[in-house]
């Protein structure tokens, strides 16, 4: 007997019209800037090809250079400033939505999580990573 995948949802307001998010959470350029839970790491090198069947990624790695790894995935949805959808190497699904109201965009994240770390501290990363993009997208 299997057992449905536990999701976890992250979001945040950001402080931008939904045209300006849309890109900052995109563009491969921007990705690096803000792809990081915490200021001991930083993603050096980032690939997206936004697209149905095209696939991202991210490559995170400690500034000290101890440890790092690629986060990467293929699209099964994306839809221009409402949704993308991808599934990540180890088949966990992530869906992805963005809704304006006003000059202001509301990102909400839900993702599978994996079974190695306890939710809370897969909630509280992926958080972290979204409040970095909220920063980082307020400030452009």
């Amino acid at each position: 007997m299997s057992t449905s995948p536990v999701s976890i949802t992250v979001k945040a307001t950001i402080h931008a019209p939904i045209e300006k998010v849309w890109k900052s959470w995109t563009t491969p350029e921007h990705i690096m800037q803000w792809n990081t839970a915490s200021d001991e790491w930083h993603t050096p090198h980032a690939e997206n090809d936004l697209r149905v069947g095209g696939k991202f990624l991210s490559r995170m790695a400690a500034k000290d250079g101890s440890f790092s790894f690629d986060f990467e995935g293929v699209y099964t949805k994306v839809n221009d400033h409402e949704a993308i959808a991808y599934q990540l190497g180890d088949d966990r699904k992530v869906e992805i939505h963005f809704a304006a109201a006003g000059d202001d965009t509301l990102v909400t994240e839900i993702f599978e999580a994996e079974s190695t770390n306890p939710i809370e501290l897969q909630q509280t990363g992926w958080q972290a990573i979204l409040d970095n993009f909220k920063k980082y997208t307020e400030a452009l």
